[in-house]
C-alpha cells in the first residue's frame, strides 16, 4: 500500500529536483504525504539525512542558533518539516548554501502560507525549487479504488483508504476542524473559527460558480475586502482554487470574474455533510462536485507552461475549462455528469471563438469516442490523454 501513499511520479520528480538544487521545498496541505515522501527519499537516496520537525519543541529548540547548528551539518541532508513556523530561518539557509552549494542540502516541507512562499522566494531565489504535492489523483490509485469512491472521499490517503464511508467522513471532519482551530490561525488568518467555518461552508455551496465577493460578504456580514483576504489564505493553504477567465484577444463582452473550487472533493462533501455516494447522487451539488473532481484531476497532471482558465461570454457561450499552452488556448474542456453527452451550440461558439486545437467533453463513461464537429467524449479514466496528443 505504500505505493498508494507515495506516487512514483511524485517521487521521481522530487528526486530530480534534489539532484539539481541546494534546497527543495515540498508544499501542499496537511496530511497529504509530504513527510512520507521526504522520508522515503531520504532512506533511498540521502543516507544519513537528518529530520527536524518544527512542531516538535525539542527539534525547534535545536535551532535557537540555526547558523551554528546547521553549519555543523554540511555533509548531511537536513529535512525541515513545517518550516513555515520559522520564516526567520530562510536568510540563514541562504548563507549556508552560499558557503557550500551542493544539491539536496536542504529539503523544506510546508503546509504553505503567504509567509513561506514570500520569504523563501525572496531569500532563496536561484537556490530553491518547489514541488506541490496534491492529494492523490485517480490515476495514481486506480488499481486500488474505483472512481466513484475516489470522487466521494477525495485524495487524502487516510480518507481514501478508510475502512468505510463513515470512517472516511469522520477523518475529514476532524481535518476541517483542525484547520479551523489551529492551522489557518497559525498561518495568519485572524478570524473567529465559527466565522471561518461559515465561510468555508459557503464556498462549498458556491463551488464551481463565479465569485461574487460582495454577495459572499453580505451573506457573512463582512466586507468584500475581508472575503478576498480569506480566499487568499485558503488558496495559499491549498484548500481552494480560483480559476481565471480567458479573455485575451477576444472582441466580445466577456465574464471577467474568477470561478472558485474546493480543491479536494472529499473535503467538499464533508462540508456539505454527504457521507455516501447515494447521498451525493441525489444532491443539488452533484454537477459542480463532478466538475471540481475533474478540475482537480487535470490540475494535478498539468505540464509546465500550461495553465487552466475558463471561457464565458455575456451572450452565453462558455467552456468549463480552457487549457492554455504557452499563452495560447489549446484545448477546450466541457465537464458533464451524463453517459450521453452532446455538443451544444454554446460549445461550438466557444470553440470557434478560441480556435482550440482539441475539444473534449469529460464524462463518467468507460471508453472515449469521437463526436461530430471535431469534439470527442473523453472518459474520466483517460484524462491523462489530454496531454499525450
Amino acid at each position: 500500500m505504500s505505493q498508494i501513499y507515495i506516487p512514483r511520479n511524485a517521487e521521481s520528480k522530487v528526486e530530480d529536483l534534489i539532484s539539481r538544487f541546494p534546497a527543495v521545498a515540498i508544499v501542499g496541505p496537511r496530511q497529504v504525504g509530504k513527510t512520507s515522501l521526504a522520508r522515503r527519499l531520504a532512506n533511498r537516496v540521502m543516507p544519513g539525512a537528518l529530520y527536524l520537525d518544527m512542531e516538535n519543541p525539542a527539534d525547534l529548540n535545536k535551532l535557537q542558533e540555526p547558523g551554528l547548528y546547521l553549519g555543523g551539518l554540511q555533509d548531511r541532508t537536513v529535512i525541515l518539516d513545517e518550516v513555515q513556523r520559522i520564516p526567520h530561518l530562510f536568510p540563514v539557509l541562504r548563507g549556508l548554501i552560499d558557503q557550500r552549494r551542493i544539491p539536496g542540502r536542504f529539503i523544506l516541507l510546508g503546509s504553505a502560507s503567504p509567509d513561506l512562499i514570500r520569504d523563501s522566494s525572496e531569500t532563496l531565489a536561484g537556490r530553491i525549487a518547489y514541488f506541490e504535492l496534491s492529494p492523490l489523483s485517480f490515476s495514481e490509485v486506480s488499481a486500488a479504488s474505483d472512481f466513484r469512491m475516489h470522487w466521494l472521499r477525495g485524495g487524502f490517503p487516510d480518507s481514501l483508504l478508510a475502512p468505510d464511508d463513515k470512517s472516511s467522513l469522520e477523518w475529514r471532519v476532524q481535518f476541517i476542524q483542525t484547520y479551523l482551530e489551529r492551522d489557518l490561525p497559525m498561518l495568519g488568518l485572524a478570524a473567529n473559527p465559527v466565522q471561518t467555518r461559515r465561510f468555508w461552508t459557503m464556498l462549498a455551496h458556491w463551488n464551481g460558480n463565479l465569485l461574487n465577493y460582495e454577495s459572499l460578504g453580505n451573506s457573512l456580514g463582512v466586507t468584500s475586502t475581508t472575503i478576498r483576504r480569506h480566499l487568499d489564505f485558503f488558496e495559499s493553504a491549498y484548500l481552494v482554487r480560483r480559476i481565471q477567465p480567458w479573455f485575451a484577444n477576444i472582441s466580445k463582452r466577456l465574464v471577467k470574474s474568477p470561478k472558485v473550487y474546493i480543491r479536494d472533493t472529499g473535503i467538499l462533501h464533508a462540508l456539505l455533510y454527504l457521507e455516501t455516494t447515494e447521498q451525493l447522487m441525489g444532491h443539488p451539488a452533484l454537477g459542480t462536485s463532478w466538475e471540481a473532481c475533474v478540475v482537480q484531476e487535470i490540475s494535478a497532471s498539468l505540464p509546465p507552461f500550461h495553465e487552466l482558465c475558463f471561457y464565458r461570454t455575456q451572450d452565453g457561450a462558455e467552456a468549463d475549462l480552457v487549457i492554455v499552452r504557452a499563452g495560447v488556448p489549446d484545448t477546450l474542456v466541457e465537464i458533464k455528469f451524463t453517459d450521453t453527452p452532446v455538443v451544444t451550440k454554446s460549445m461550438r461558439i466557444a470553440a470557434a471563438d478560441l480556435k482550440t486545437r482539441r475539444n473534449v467533453i469529460v464524462a463518467p463513461v468507460q471508453e472515449s469516442y469521437p463526436l461530430k464537429d471535431g469534439f470527442e467524449v473523453l472518459s474520466y479514466n483517460s484524462l491523462y490523454n489530454l496531454f499525450n496528443s
